[in-house]
């Protein structure tokens, strides 16, 4: 990839895309050793606490409901994860993290954590936290997923 060229914007979407995908992949590598994936270790994470069904963890997750359910088969099947029914509604289940489940998520959080280590490290000291608080505001706000070319400031 080439740096943008001088007096040219850089092309935002494409950066964002970019360094998503490149940390995606190291993170799948990383985590195929336990063999899950990081959408997996996303569910257990967010399933770590108790008390949210199905649904509210694929919300969490940005995960649609049929890849949810694909993904707690594969958790369920390596003994990681079980559904549990609501006692008060009978569609619900809630997902609950086994013991062998929060050993390998806790191995799963070593990687991520070296992983974001390492990807800060290539930043000068001084610009890791500007980093991450700007990255944190932007996706707490303006791209928190509100829908497309609906927040203020869009261009659409």
């Amino acid at each position: 990839m080439t740096s943008p060229s001088p007096g040219r914007p850089s092309d935002l979407m494409f950066l964002l895309s970019w360094a998503s995908h490149a940390l995606r992949v190291e993170h799948a590598a990383g985590l195929a050793e336990l063999g899950i994936s990081p959408r997996g270790h996303c569910v257990l994470l967010r399933a770590r606490a108790g008390g949210l069904t199905q649904r509210q963890i694929g919300e969490l997750c940005g995960v649609d409901k049929t890849t949810m359910v694909v993904t707690l088969d594969q958790l369920e099947a390596a003994g990681l994860a079980r559904r549990v029914p609501s006692p008060t509604d009978r569609r619900a289940r809630f997902v609950e993290v086994t013991a062998q489940g929060e050993r390998v998520l806790d191995q799963a959080q070593q990687i991520a954590g070296r992983l974001e280590q390492d990807v800060l490290a290539a930043l000068p000291e001084s610009e890791r936290e500007v980093f991450l608080r700007a990255i944190q505001h932007l996706v707490g706000g303006r791209l928190s997923g509100g829908g497309a070319c609906g927040g203020s400031g869009s261009v659409c």
